[in-house]
């Protein structure tokens, strides 16, 4: 483990040993933009939830300070911060990713404006720590390499250090069970759990390599049942994300931790159901998906990305190319689990039938939930180091400062550099794609389509209180979709069609159907944007555009 960068020396004031024996720590999760892709607080309100999911990253981080401090988890996404939250810690530690820069860096400041330390850490600072040096510690890479060497120095009165990740990336077999406790587990759709790190592939555009390797690193099934029973003992019941950026990276251990949790959800009669990440070769493993299935596997993000083979090609998108894309999420669909695609506009080699293509892709594919994002060089990989030698990287291409409010995701600020074909027609193109895809008719049209072939066998049985929660959502999504003119019709038409010949996809059917309050005003918000982008923006320059 590479110790500290830059430590100023031990000033008087420092906190001594005993201090540090029963300091009180408060822990701080950025808020992200209402207008986030991911930010679906609408859909979560139908249920009695405040946000989608909770911030694993800082559960992990407090299982790993020492026992003796007291701790208070704020997550801005769910609880309003009070100033007497920041005077009651001694230090405060705050983590995220890209998309919560801006606040994370309002927070700094908020924090030292009442006097108090900071502990930097997540994603983003690890990808970019120049932008957060204004922050006492930086805590670097994954938290169980390099949060030793920051406690030693914390004990020993050291005021301020950069801490960097060792060369050897840290064995997932040591990683604690998460404090679970410390989260309102109520305010939350679904709780995460993470099985692996790193990925095989090799992707252009991707962060993941980048930060967590390419060579799959694997908790061991006792690890993975131990993380839920804790949650079991919390009394939490429902949707658990298996956060894993590739969930199959490794199939062979995968497959291990899968017989266990299904061994252990067959014995407490299945009180989770799943979901996760993974690439689109998991539709070649038929004893992989029965797995899945017999642990109630429900949803899988898969990053389609282009339905374009030499676009695919070209960024390193290997495991995508030759395939029959519909084929594959036919198998998904025939093991009961539901595909959210991710897709890209703006690679290089793009024409302007690309659009389409995805448009039919998702069509045919009868992908519901679609991520439609803009091309964003990420800090630290391969694609944003290739477009910097090739002088079409913008200039601070990866910050959004703090008084930038239209920065929240790929959605809405992709496109951070030069762009091969026109601006303008790009922009044309992803307008066209949300405008065809998000469409009330089409939307609902896709919902009905998927839910005819979608072969689910759920484990998980509803209870009492979880039954009484379902029926009044779905009150609350009547009031939504069922008595509005643009939808109630396809509304009530794939309610009754599905109750008649496809009984066992209604509940999927109400979920999917809920999904669009979502879809449909990222979409607004998407389009707004992007038109005033297109604007501003229809012909920029490689002069105008790049860093003097």
């Amino acid at each position: 483990m590479r110790p500290v960068q830059d430590l100023s020396s031990v000033r008087e004031g420092s906190m001594s040993s005993r201090q540090n024996a029963r300091l009180m720590a408060l822990l701080i999760y950025p808020e992200f933009s209402p207008y986030s892709f991911w930010n679906y607080k609408e859909v979560c309100r139908l249920v009695g939830a405040k946000y989608p999911a909770a911030p694993l990253g800082l559960i992990t981080l407090a299982a790993l300070l020492p026992e003796s401090w007291q701790m208070k988890l704020v997550d801005m996404n769910t609880t309003e911060l009070r100033d007497s939250d920041i005077d009651e810690a001694d230090l405060v530690f705050i983590g995220g990713m890209l998309p919560q820069q801006a606040n994370f860096l309002r927070l700094i400041d908020r924090v030292h404006g009442r006097g108090k330390k900071v502990v930097a850490g997540g994603p983003d600072p690890t990808s970019q720590p120049e932008i957060y040096r204004r922050s006492d510690y930086l805590v670097l890479g994954e938290v169980e390499d390099s949060i030793a060497s920051f406690l030693k120095d914390l004990e020993s009165g050291v005021e301020r250090g950069v801490y960097l990740p060792g060369e050897t990336r840290p064995d997932m077999t040591r990683s604690p069970v998460p404090r679970f406790d410390l989260l309102d587990l109520k305010a939350y759709l679904m709780i995460g759990i993470q099985v692996t790190r790193g990925c095989p592939f090799n992707c252009e555009f991707c962060d993941i390599i980048e930060l967590y390797g390419r060579v799959p690193r694997l908790k061991t099934p006792e690890q993975v049942v131990a993380e839920l029973d804790a949650l079991y003992t919390l009394r939490y019941r429902g949707l658990v994300d298996l956060v894993d950026d590739n969930f199959i990276g490794n199939k062979r251990q995968i497959k291990e931790v899968l017989r266990a949790v299904g061994e252990w959800s067959a014995a407490r009669g299945y009180p989770f159901f799943f979901c996760t990440q993974a690439s689109i070769n998991i539709a070649d493993d038929e004893e992989l998906l029965d797995l899945m299935r017999d642990v109630d596997f429900r949803y899988v993000f898969i990053g389609i990305e282009s339905a374009d083979e030499e676009v695919l090609a070209f960024t390193k998108k290997s495991t995508n190319l030759r395939r029959a894309i519909s084929e594959d999420l036919l198998e998904l669909y025939q093991h009961g689990i539901v595909v959210n695609g991710g897709f890209i506009i703006g690679f290089d080699g793009e024409t302007p039938a690309s659009a389409r293509s995805i448009r039919d892709t998702i069509d045919r594919g009868r992908i519901c939930m679609a991520m439609i994002g803009l091309l964003y060089a990420l800090p630290g990989t391969q694609l944003t180091r290739r477009l910097a030698r090739e002088g079409r990287l913008f200039e601070k291409e990866s910050r959004m400062g703090p008084g930038d409010d239209t920065a929240i995701d790929q959605t809405t600020s992709g496109l951070n550099f030069v762009t091969k074909r026109d601006r303008a027609e790009i922009y044309e193109d992803y307008k066209y794609v949300l405008n065809q895809v998000y469409a009330p008719k089409s939307y609902f049209d896709r919902s009905m389509r998927l839910c005819r072939v979608l072969n689910r066998k759920a484990k998980h049985k509803l209870s009492w209180p979880e039954k009484l929660r379902a029926a009044r959502a779905f009150i609350r999504l009547v009031l939504k979709l069922g008595l509005k003119p643009v939808t109630a019709y396809y509304f009530w038409r794939n309610i009754i069609l599905t109750l008649l010949l496809h009984p066992s996809s209604v509940e999927e059917l109400a979920n999917l159907m809920a999904m669009y309050i979502h879809f449909r005003k990222q979409t607004d918000n998407t389009l707004k944007t992007t038109a005033s982008l297109s604007r501003t923006q229809p012909g920029v320059s490689r002069q105008a555009s790049l860093a003097p």
